[in-house]
This record gives C-alpha cells, structure tokens and sequence, in this order.
C-alpha cells in the first residue's frame, strides 16, 4: 500500500513537473511574440514618422488621397526608392546661368503676353527638371518624382500646372496667370541646384 502511495504521488510530481515545463514553454512563446509584436510596431511608427518628416504636406495628401495611411505610406516609400536610384545632379555654374537669363526672360514677357509667359515657365521647369536628370514621364509621375527631394515645392508644381490647365479652357485671368509664374518659380528656384567647379591643378615650376 504504502509504495503504491509513493508511486502515485511521484507520478503526480512528474505530471506536474510536466505541466509546469509546458506552462513555461508557453510563457515564453508569448513572451517572444509580444516582444516581436512591439518591435515591429515600433519599426512601423519609426517609419511613419520618418515619411511624415521627408514628405510634410504630401504625407497627408497621399493619405486623403489612397484613403489609407499603410497604401499611402507604401506609395511614399516606393517614391522614395525610385528617386535613390536616379541619377539627380546638380548643374554646372554656367547652365544654371542660363537658365537664370531664360527665367528673366519669362518675366519680362509675362508684361505683354501673360499666357505665353505661364507656357514657357512650364516649358523651362520641364526643361530644368529633364537636365537634372529626372525621368520626364507624365505630369503625376514628375510631380511624384519631386515630391521626394522638393516635398515644400510639389504643391506649388501643382497649383502651377492646374491653372494651366484651366488656361487652355480660356478660364484664367491675368491674376491667376501671374500666380501660376510664383508657383513655376518657387519650383524652379529649388531645382537651379549648382556644383562647385572642378578645382584647377596647381603647376609649380621645378626648384633648380
């Protein structure tokens, strides 16, 4: 009787032994996963955070516009990554010179024919842009391409090139036009990004 007893109570401690092995187990499967649940949480908000900083207005523009802060974040970030891998380079000091003297020249013409003055502002941020070295897709995708690295002027890009648009159906004024040239050349200012030249090699005469 009394090893029976002894039996019964080892197989007791060895069930709960058991029981408390898996209890254990299980804890810390849910202690890792709550764990990686929270990292990634905070990858994400790190994320959001990060796209909010870069693109400022566009961030919520993309969010009003998709409806849905996790596709928005994705098209930002998808943005983001197509504009590394472009080639974007600033302008040598004589090119942006001329396109300084082709913007005066927009201005002063803006006096006599406003409406061509907007055409050619859009046509010489087309321009500047395609020397830059952005790809000169259709206008969303320019805009989007801006977007990146000029998030405070994409609006103004924007605002520019509706007015055109409503230029073309004879439904712009003169001072919606002369707003339009602001908007062209606060896009235009950013983008006349120049290099230093190339330092010139010092030659010394050799010591006799």
């Amino acid at each position: 009787m009394a090893l029976a007893i002894a039996r019964a109570d080892t197989w007791r401690m060895n069930t709960n032994s058991s029981y408390a092995l898996i209890l254990a187990g299980v804890l810390i499967v849910a202690l890792v996963a709550v764990f990686a649940w929270a990292q990634v949480q905070r990858k994400r908000k790190q994320q959001s955070l990060s796209l909010r900083q870069r693109f400022g207005p566009e961030y919520d523009r993309a969010v009003n516009e998709l409806g849905d802060r996790g596709k928005a974040e994705a098209e930002l970030e998808a943005r983001r990554k197509r504009v590394a891998r472009l080639d974007i380079a600033p302008l040598a000091v004589g090119e942006a010179s001329r396109f300084k003297e082709a913007w005066n020249a927009v201005q002063a013409r803006f006096v006599d024919d406003p409406k061509a003055a907007v055409v050619k502002a859009d046509h010489l941020v087309y321009e500047l842009m395609a020397k830059r070295g952005y790809p000169m897709g259709d206008f969303e995708a320019r805009a989007a391409d801006i977007s990146v690295d000029h998030p405070g002027v994409v609006s103004n890009y924007r605002a520019a090139r509706a007015i055109a648009l409503a230029d073309e159906r004879g439904q712009a004024d003169t001072e919606l036009l002369r707003r339009a040239v602001v908007h062209y050349r606060a896009l235009f200012d950013e983008l006349l990004v120049t290099r230093e030249p190339e330092p010139s090699v010092l030659r010394t005469e050799p010591v006799a």
